[in-house]
């Protein structure tokens, strides 16, 4: 019933009125009639009442949905509403209005869970936040205070004390660097200046970087075999020196002391992709999809002996993302990790 159009609707509330009306004749009048008359008169009536009812439903109800359908079609459209009068518009309003409403149902869920989450992301980070900067904050307030009550006369233990104060503050100031980094990818102030680069002479850079992070765990920083020759990519250089620092950094923090981290490269046909692999605790399965997220730690204690911000992998993402390309990380606990990453072949 719901799928009829207007005429058909019609033919169906008359064929019962209709009936009613000849059986009434019939009954009550007492007209003598031939036996073909009814059937005429049936016929007749079904004509009549067929046209009434279905003049009375193009009029006062057919079109008033139309003029909500045209209403509810350019709302979602975005579109004027005193524009919409003279817009041709489906033959069946009815079903599209449905459509319309379902859609608009729908829409309007998802956007209520996605504003959920947002609020619950928005609380979390900045509980996070005021936990990142209140930590530094209270240890270099409790090294002053130290060295102000009495402590600044000790040769023992002034010079120590001021400078745990020194990495607080140097801690406070790279939060604050990497927000500053991470606000100007998102809102697309920070700029990309993309060169043809070999990625394979910016990796053995960043290795000699690190050469002295690699040596106190006695990590070995290898290229994979048959990848250890010029893969040449078109993006941001220092960019993507940032992003391989980050990374080879992480797998030097938590990689297995005594273990090894291997960079390979694959040729993806318009990319290259860059796998960065160490032999480390790895994450566990259910972190996998928030790794990337600001603040986000696995193990958070261990993360700030190490002296992370917390943002170092957002940052990599938003310039990965900045480029146009793809970020991706696979894990096995106690296994190690891989984080790879495409960038524009040349």
């Amino acid at each position: 019933m719901k799928n009829l159009k207007p005429y058909q609707l019609a033919i169906i509330l008359s064929l019962p009125i209709s009936l009613i009306a000849v059986l009434f004749h019939l009954l009550f009048l007492h007209t003598n009639l031939g036996w073909w008359e009814p059937i005429v008169m049936l016929i007749i009536i079904v004509f009549i009442t067929t046209f009434i009812i279905f003049y009375a439903i193009e009029k006062f109800v057919y079109r008033k949905i139309k003029l909500i359908y045209k209403s509810i079609h350019r709302l979602k459209l975005g579109k004027d509403l005193k524009d919409s009068l003279g817009e041709r518009i489906s033959e069946d309003p009815i079903t599209d209005v449905q459509k319309e409403v379902m859609d608009w149902a729908s829409d309007k869920r998802t956007e209520i869970e996605n504003l959920k989450r947002t609020e619950k992301f928005r609380k979390e980070f900045l509980h996070n936040l005021s936990h990142e900067f209140k930590t530094p904050l209270f240890s270099i307030q409790g090294f002053l205070q130290t060295l102000i009550d009495g402590a600044i006369d000790d040769p023992e233990v002034n010079i120590k004390f001021l400078e745990k104060a020194n990495k607080g503050v140097e801690r406070l100031c790279n939060l604050v660097d990497d927000l500053d980094e991470i606000s100007k990818l998102e809102s697309g102030e920070l700029k990309l200046y993309p060169i043809d680069f070999d990625i394979n002479t910016l990796t053995k850079e960043v290795f000699d970087s690190l050469e002295m992070k690699s040596f106190k765990r006695s990590i070995q920083l290898h290229i994979k075999k048959g990848c250890d020759h010029p893969f040449w990519v078109h993006a941001d250089r220092e960019k993507v020196g940032q992003v391989m620092i980050n990374l080879i950094t992480n797998s030097i923090k938590y990689g297995k002391e005594g273990g090894e981290t291997i960079v390979g490269y694959y040729d993806m046909g318009d990319n290259i992709l860059i796998e960065v692999t160490d032999d480390g605790i790895g994450i566990s399965e259910d972190h996998l999809p928030r790794l990337f997220e600001r603040f986000y730690r696995v193990d958070r204690s261990r993360s700030r002996e190490a002296g992370g911000t917390g943002l170092g992998l957002s940052i990599v993402k938003h310039i990965v993302e900045a480029h146009e390309q793809t970020i991706h990380v696979r894990s096995t606990s106690g296994v190690g990790s891989t984080f790879g990453f495409t960038l524009e072949k040349r």
